[in-house]
């Protein structure tokens, strides 16, 4: 986690780390492909064999496809209505159909009619070494009587309904039905045949659901029929027990309401008009004279002419009175001639005004007797409306009935036209057709998917590798696991069939042509291997700047790791090279340098440290290099082999040795069986710990290792001993052969 107050370099290179950490993971990977390459090619292989071996023995299997789609716009015959109903198309009802076209149904129809229990692809196996092996396995558990029918036509069935496929296209509504079979034209004939099934089963089911409607409708007629009749018969019956009779349209009793009510205002308005002209006469007849206005109003030539008369009197009398004086007897006579005249308007006046409130009683009679008439027949007409809604009532239950009647009559009609032409909202669009070409097995398909899968299997089959693989292979491996440098990787030299003793060849070549492993760096000193003992040797001289690096001892976790060839050749390198150098067998245990280098001897370092035999006599000297070879001896009675490591005179050898040779190399014995090593590092410099190469386990050596904390303290390093040079090139490029063979091609080199 960063933190605030860390240094601005580390945090830097703590978001280094981090963003390093992908390419880390991409080149761990590369790294583990790389190592376990040849793993992964082996199954990646195998997987495709196991395909190609699939594709040449799988029988060829053919599918064809027919198209149907439900059709939103049906065509009906005589524009008939659906006895049951109009069903919206939607996603739902289409899904439904693809569920029908998959049922038992259908599949058993198509059976039945193509005779497919009779089809061996259908009731055997199939063919093909699949079917043979599958055929073979069944019949270990079966029993041995003939299947019967029934069992054949599950068979079949099963059989069947794998072959079959029923998709939606997308959202639309056309449905596809594929088949697949060995036979290209059956698969075709089998796809058409679920088509016209379901055709089939589709209009069958029509025709069984309107024939029943139309038997349930005919029951439901007579019932309807029934019902309206009694519905009608209660509706007269009630008028005439209430007197109620229609006219027009309307009721008696409601179209006399109207027309009384219209006289009745007529008789208002009547009465009214005839008390204006009433009381204008009255007011007319307290005048003297009526003037112009009124008497062209009434309209009476009389009173108009006597009007005119007494006008004109009135001017003549005005006029001789004026002329001959108020009494003249002119004036006198024509004034009394004007109240004549006068009194004869008054009388016609009257005559008038009492025809005129005459008229007016006559209204006030009339609109009397009107407004009597009304009330009776307003009376009637409430005791009418109250039968009335009953009345309204029943003739609603009639109509209902009626209206119920005619509209199932309606649907039977169409349901027995239905009968006759029963449609389907579904039609094949695309007949199925033989295919050309098969559609499985898909070779490039299996064998895409068989190297896609080997490539996952094969990768976490070395994934599984590399997690189980707790070994030591590469020197990033040994400086991680237990914080050592790793000096040297010795490539593996291969076991000789027999070693020649030392004293025996005395420089002469072995007649054995197996290397002599133990004189490898003398016979070959321009080989890798000598190279890399060259390498533990400059890691020797490099290290004695810190410290005296005389004393030098080999050992190992476990036997026969190389520990003894190791230490043979790096004593031999430092001896060939002029310095004096004295090899010491001290794997008292199992003394195998000495049964190698000096078979023959009869003392050696037991009898040294034990004062039995002199130093001089028990060295045995190689003519060639000038290397010291100091034997185990006779160790075959001791116990305790540890003490004499231990001990004092071991301690003053090893002083003595000191002083006599450059290089004192100890061969000791490998650390987990026996605990000598542990007790020689008063008198030992450095130590070398050899490893075998892929082989060792981490954990042993780590084990070893941690619980001698002495020998740690002075381990000089690692060697990896036995390595494999073309499997180490996929775990560390660098110490491939691909870097050394051209310069070892050029000089001379032995790899």
């Amino acid at each position: 986690m960063l933190q605030v107050n860390k240094p601005a370099s580390e945090i830097n290179r703590e978001f280094a780390e981090i963003d390093s950490a992908p390419s880390h993971a991409l080149a761990s990977y590369a790294d583990i492909i790389r190592r376990q390459f040849p793993t992964m090619v082996a199954i990646v292989s195998a997987c495709v064999i196991v395909a190609l071996l699939y594709l040449f023995t799988a029988a060829p299997l053919f599918t064809s496809t027919a198209t149907m789609v439900i059709d939103t716009r049906k065509v009906q015959l005589f524009q008939q209505q659906s006895v049951l109903g109009d069903v919206a198309i939607d996603s739902a009802t289409v899904e439904t159909q693809v569920e029908i076209l998959k049922s038992e149904n259908i599949s058993l129809t198509v059976i039945r009619d193509l005779h497919l229990t009779e089809d061996p692809e259908f009731t055997g196996a199939g063919g093909g070494l699949l079917g043979a092996i599958l055929g073979s396995v069944t019949g270990l558990f079966s029993s041995s009587h003939a299947p019967s029918e029934f069992e054949q036509t599950r068979k079949a069935l099963g059989v069947f309904e794998r072959s079959r496929t029923i998709r939606r296209v997308g959202l639309t509504y056309v449905m596809e039905i594929g088949f697949t079979s060995k036979d290209p034209q059956k698969a075709a004939r089998i796809a058409n045949a679920i088509a016209d099934a379901y055709i089939v089963d589709q209009l069958e089911a029509k025709y069984q659901a309107t024939r029943r409607a139309s038997v349930w409708l005919q029951d439901r007629i007579k019932e309807l029929r029934t019902q309206a009749s009694t519905a009608q018969k209660a509706v007269v019956d009630f008028k005439t027990a209430n007197n109620i009779v229609d006219s027009g349209g309307r009721l008696m009793n409601e179209q006399q309401l109207a027309e009384v009510n219209s006289q009745l205002v007529m008789a208002h308005a009547a009465t009214a008009e005839a008390k204006a002209r009433l009381d204008r006469m009255n007011d007319i007849v307290k005048q003297d004279i009526p003037d112009a206005n009124v008497t062209d109003a009434l309209k009476n030539d009389t009173i108009v002419k006597l009007r005119g008369q007494y006008v004109d009197m009135a001017s003549k009398e005005s006029i001789w009175s004026a002329k001959y004086g108020h009494d003249h007897l002119a004036a006198v006579n024509l004034r009394t001639q004007m109240a004549e005249i006068k009194k004869n308007i008054t009388d016609e006046l009257k005559r008038i005004q009492e025809s005129y409130k005459s008229d007016y009683d006559i209204a006030v009679t009339r609109e009397e007797a009107i407004k009597s008439s009304l009330a009776n027949v307003v009376s009637e007409s409430q005791l009418t409306n109250q039968a009335q809604i009953q009345l309204r009532e029943l003739e609603s239950n009639a109509q209902s009935y009626q209206a119920m009647y005619d509209n199932f009559l309606q649907r039977y009609m169409e349901s027995v036209q239905q009968q006759s032409f029963p449609i389907t909202e579904a039609r094949v669009i695309s007949a199925a057709t033989t295919p050309l070409a098969k559609s499985y097995p898909k070779s490039l398909a299996i064998l895409a998917a068989a190297l896609f899968g080997g490539l996952l299997l094969s990768f976490g089959a070395a994934t599984a590798r590399e997690l189980t693989d707790k070994v030591f292979r590469t020197t990033g491996q040994v400086e991680e696991q237990l914080g050592a440098n790793c000096i040297a990787i010795l490539p593996a030299l291969g076991a000789p069939a027999s070693i020649p003793a030392l004293a025996g060849k005395l420089g002469r070549k072995a007649s054995n042509p197996q290397p002599d492993l133990l004189r490898y760096v003398v016979d070959n000193p321009l080989s890798r291997f000598s190279e890399a003992v060259r390498s533990l040797k400059v890691a020797v001289d490099l290290n004695s700047i810190v410290r005296e690096n005389r004393v030098l001892a080999t050992t190992s976790t476990l036997p026969n790791e190389g520990k003894s060839t190791l230490s043979t050749n790096l004593a031999q390198l430092i001896a060939h090279g002029g310095a004096r150098v004295i090899l010491v067998d001290a794997d008292l245990r199992n003394p195998s340098l000495s049964r190698a280098l000096v078979p023959d001897a009869q003392a050696g370092l037991v009898d040294v440290v034990a004062h039995k035999a002199q130093l001089e006599d028990v060295i045995t000297v190689d003519p060639q290099t000038k290397l010291a070879v100091l034997p185990a001896g006779t160790t075959s009675r001791l116990l305790h082999t540890n003490e004499i490591l231990a001990s004092k005179p071991m301690s003053d050898l090893v002083a003595l040795l000191r002083s006599k040779y450059d290089y004192v190399v100890l061969d000791m014995p490998p650390m987990a069986p026996v605990v000598d090593v542990r007790v020689t590092s008063s008198f030992v410099d450095s130590f070398v710990f050899v490893v075998e190469w892929g082989k060792t386990k981490i954990d042993v050596v780590r084990h070893n290792l941690r619980n001698a904390p002495e020998i740690q303290d002075k381990l000089l390093g690692v060697v990896l001993n036995k390595a494999d040079t073309k499997l180490l090139a996929r775990y560390e490029s660098y110490h491939g052969r691909y870097y050394y063979q051209k310069y070892y091609a050029r000089y001379g080199y032995v790899e």
